[in-house]
C-alpha cells in the first residue's frame, strides 16, 4: 500500500550526502520492505530561501516549434507556483522527444516550453544549456535544457545523477509519467539528494491509483483496451485478483473472441496467445470475475477513414473483413454491466478510436462511465483523448498523466522513482 508522509525534511550539509553508486538504483529491495513506507510531500516542507529542483513531464507535442497541446504544462505548473509562492527559487527538469543522448538538437529544445511557461506564470523562465549555468535566486524560475541532451540520463549514470541532485536543496519528483524509468533525473537523483520528496501531481496520481488498487469501493471494474494481449498480459493477470468486472477492448478483445472459437476474419489478433486468453477466462470464472466479450462488432474491409462499415454478430464476421469497433448491442450490454460499479480504472479504447466511424464504441463507453456515478481513473492516450474531446473529463474521478507508469502500477510492479522516494523517507 502506498501512503504519503507529512514528515518535514531536514537538510544535511551537502558534504555529508551519501554516495550511492548503484546503477539503476536499489531495485533489489523487497516489496515487503517498501510496502507502507511514507513518502515526503513538497507541500509540507519549508521552502523559503531554498532552491527547489523539480523533475516534471513537459514532453508536449510540437509541430514546427509550436506546442500543439499544453496539457502537460498546465498539469505541472501548480507545483512550480507552490514552490515560488513559498519563497523558493525553482529549477525545472524535463525531457522532450527522443534526441540522440548527449547531443544538442534544436528541434528538441525546451525553449518553446520555457516561453509558454513564462506567459502562464507571468514571469520570465530562463533556459540553461548547461548544468553549471543552472542557478536561481528566490522567486526565480529556470528550465534546464532537455535532460536527454546530457549523456548518461537513460543509463542512470551516477555522476549525472549526483550533479542533478546537487543543483538545489530539495529534489522533487513530480513526473509520474516517467516514474517507471530508472534514469538519472527520475530515480538516481532522488536517491542522491539531501532531501527528496513527491510533488503534488505525483501525490495526486498515487492517491488516485491507491483508491483503485489498495482499498476500492466495490464493485470494482477494469477496462483494458489496446492492440495486443502481449503488451498487457501482466496487467490482465494482476487485475484478475482485484476486480469484480474486467472488460477488454480492441485487438485484445479479438484474441479473446478467437479463443472462444469465433472467426475474426482479417482482424488484428494474436493467435499465439489464445492459450493465455483461455487461461485468463478460466481464472476469471473461478474467481467470479465477470469478463464480458462483444456480442456484435463493427467491421470494414480496410482500416481507413471513411471506410464502409457494417455491424455483425460476433459469430458472423466475414472472412474478408476486420473488426474495428464494438457494435451497438455490445455498447448497451457494457452500459448495463457498468451501471452499479463504484470504482473503475480505464486504459485503452474499444476499437480504432482514432478513425471515424470506428470511434463510437469508445465514446459510448466513456459516456456510460460519466453517467455511472463511479470514481473513474482514466489513463492511456486514446482514453484520455476521448474524455477530453467529448467534454467528459469533469465527470471522471481522475485523469492520469502517465501511460506506461499507470500500466506498470496496474501490473503490480514497483516503480523505480516511487521506490526511491520511499527510501528517502
Amino acid at each position: 500500500m502506498l501512503w504519503i508522509s507529512h514528515a518535514r525534511c531536514y537538510l544535511a550539509p551537502r558534504a555529508a550526502l551519501s554516495n550511492h553508486n548503484e546503477r539503476g538504483g536499489r531495485r533489489a529491495e523487497s516489496k515487503s520492505k517498501r510496502a507502507g513506507m511514507p513518502m515526503k510531500k513538497l507541500v509540507d516542507l519549508d521552502l523559503a530561501g531554498k532552491t527547489v529542483v523539480i523533475r516534471q513531464d513537459l514532453n508536449v507535442p510540437m509541430k514546427d516549434g509550436v506546442i500543439t497541446n499544453d496539457k502537460r504544462i498546465r498539469a505541472a505548473l501548480p507545483t512550480v507556483r507552490l514552490a515560488l509562492d513559498k519563497g523558493a527559487g525553482v529549477i525545472v527538469l524535463s525531457h522532450l522527444g527522443r534526441p540522440t543522448e548527449g547531443e544538442y538538437a534544436e528541434q528538441f529544445s525546451l525553449k518553446p516550453v520555457a516561453a509558454h511557461m513564462s506567459r502562464e506564470l507571468g514571469k520570465t523562465v530562463r533556459v540553461a544549456r548547461e548544468i553549471e549555468e543552472a542557478h536561481v535566486a528566490p522567486g526565480e524560475c529556470l528550465l534546464l535544457e532537455n535532460i536527454r541532451f546530457f549523456k548518461g540520463e537513460k543509463k542512470n549514470d551516477p555522476a549525472l545523477a549526483e550533479k542533478l541532485a546537487h543543483l538545489g536543496d530539495i529534489y522533487v519528483m513530480d513526473a509520474f509519467g516517467t516514474a517507471h524509468r530508472a534514469q538519472a533525473s527520475t530515480e538516481g537523483a532522488v536517491r542522491k539528494a539531501a532531501c527528496a520528496c513527491a510533488g503534488p501531481l505525483m501525490v495526486q496520481e498515487l492517491e488516485a491509483f491507491s483508491r483503485v488498487l489498495t482499498n476500492p469501493t466495490r464493485p470494482l471494474a477494469a477496462i483494458i483496451g489496446g492492440a495486443k494481449v502481449s503488451t498487457k498480459l501482466g496487467v490482465l493477470t494482476n487485475l484478475l485478483d482485484k476486480v469484480d468486472i474486467l472488460i477488454v477492448g480492441g485487438g485484445i478483445a479479438n484474441t479473446f473472441l478467437a479463443a472462444q472459437g469465433y472467426s475474426v476474419g482479417k482482424s488484428l489478433y494474436e493467435p499465439d496467445l489464445i492459450a493465455q486468453a483461455k487461461d485468463i477466462m478460466q481464472k476469471a470464472s473461478a474467481k467470479n470475475c465477470k469478463l464480458p466479450l462483444p456480442i456484435d462488432v463493427v467491421v470494414a474491409k480496410e482500416f481507413a477513414s471513411g471506410a464502409e462499415a457494417h455491424v455483425y454478430p460476433v459469430a458472423q464476421v466475414p472472412a474478408d473483413s476486420m473488426i474495428l469497433d464494438i457494435g451497438p448491442e455490445t455498447e448497451k450490454s457494457y452500459a448495463e454491466i457498468l451501471k452499479g460499479v463504484k470504482t473503475v480504472v480505464w486504459n485503452g479504447p474499444m476499437g480504432a478510436f482514432e478513425i471515424e466511424p470506428f470511434h463510437k464504441g469508445t465514446v459510448a463507453l466513456a459516456q456510460s462511465l460519466a453517467n455511472s456515478g463511479a470514481f473513474v481513473v482514466v489513463g492511456g492516450g486514446d482514453s484520455v483523448a476521448c474524455v477530453e474531446k467529448y467534454d467528459l473529463a469533469s465527470k471522471m474521478g481522475y485523469i492520469s498523466t502517465g501511460g506506461g507508469a499507470s500500466l506498470e502500477l496496474l501490473e503490480g510492479k514497483v516503480l523505480p522513482a516511487i521506490a526511491a522516494l520511499e527510501a528517502k523517507s
